[in-house]
């Protein structure tokens, strides 16, 4: 038996896989394991993993099965009292296990212990952007709302999949979100202050993704909001907006900038709410937005590296 099983589905990733285990396994926390969940992979996990000398580290291989299949394998493997998730290219400050633990450990209440976390480029470098939440206690209502919890931050109570049940294996995008619901609605949440966590951006079509995305958006609200009291209802409109502000961004990140998709969903996302238009986020959006229409993709991208950079060194200084 080990205190903490730690879940890494791995699909392709020989990319940054290495670098990501061995984030893991220079905790300062010792008592884990280490699930590697090869989701039907065509590289050479396998060979890879044939010459891991730390025994804590184990690869389960299994047909494809998404995203929450896999992590749904490693629940069910998982010999650990807590459960933590951390993507195959995301990383891990040294001492994350050991804060997160020491929060369940003498909070017997709290289902979920969740972090901040830092954005990095991919090739590891800091965005200077962390991306935080004040979020803890009863955090149900809040994640209605929106999804304030990235699953490389996350440490769960084994007990609470027995009791809100798996991911779901339907949802092909933002899966965690539908699972942080459902506990957030038997247990409560704790935060770190601190950003332990690092998620890695990487550049994609996004075009495709964005709509598989909206589809899952979709059937996470319409699934949350079934059971809701009828005095929280108006919350549902609040939700699609800020879902659709999130597709718009999505779209802004994608390899070829596409700011006309972004524009049809901030559009999307004032029409389910419209004191949005005055949240700093819509406003740094719209100007984002501006920015990429006045000087293009090639400019768009030289002016936010010199803004990584500048935010590099803000959160040196703080």
């Amino acid at each position: 038996m080990v205190k903490v099983s730690v879940i890494i589905p791995a699909y392709n990733a020989m990319k940054y896989l290495p670098e990501t285990v061995d984030s893991v396994l220079f905790q300062t926390f010792q008592d884990f394991e280490v699930l590697i969940i090869d989701d039907g992979s065509s590289d050479n996990i396998r060979e890879w993993a044939l010459n891991l000398t730390d025994e804590r580290a184990k690869l389960i291989s299994q047909k494809n099965q998404g995203l929450p299949g896999a992590r749904n394998t490693g629940i069910n493997h998982a010999q650990g009292d807590y459960i933590a998730f951390v993507d195959a290219d995301d990383l891990w400050e040294p001492t994350k296990l050991a804060k997160q633990v020491k929060c369940l450990d003498e909070n017997p209440t709290v289902g979920l212990v969740h972090t901040w976390m830092l954005l990095i480029d991919e090739y590891g470098k800091s965005t200077g952007r962390v991306m935080k939440s004040f979020a803890d206690g009863n955090v149900w209502q809040q994640l209605l709302e929106r999804n304030f919890i990235a699953c490389p931050s996350v440490m769960v109570r084994r007990c609470c999949f027995a009791n809100a049940g798996l991911f779901d294996q339907d949802l092909r995008s933002i899966e965690d979100w539908d699972m942080w619901i459902r506990i957030a609605a038997l247990y409560s949440f704790a935060v770190i202050k601190e950003p332990l966590a690092y998620y890695r951006q990487l550049p994609n079509s996004m075009s495709k993704n964005c709509q598989v995305m909206n589809e899952a958006f979709i059937t996470v609200i319409e699934k949350a909001f079934k059971s809701v009291p009828q005095e929280l209802l108006y919350l549902k409109n609040r939700s699609y907006s800020n879902a659709n502000l999130c597709l718009a961004w999505k779209a802004l990140q994608s390899k070829n900038r596409d700011y006309k998709l972004a524009l049809h969903y901030r559009a999307k996302a004032i029409e389910y709410n419209q004191n949005l238009r005055f949240s700093q986020e819509y406003i740094l959006l719209s100007l984002a937005i501006a920015a990429l229409q006045l000087f293009g993709v090639h400019s768009y991208t030289q002016v936010l590296k010199l803004l990584y950079k500048f935010r590099r060194q803000l959160l040196s200084l703080g």
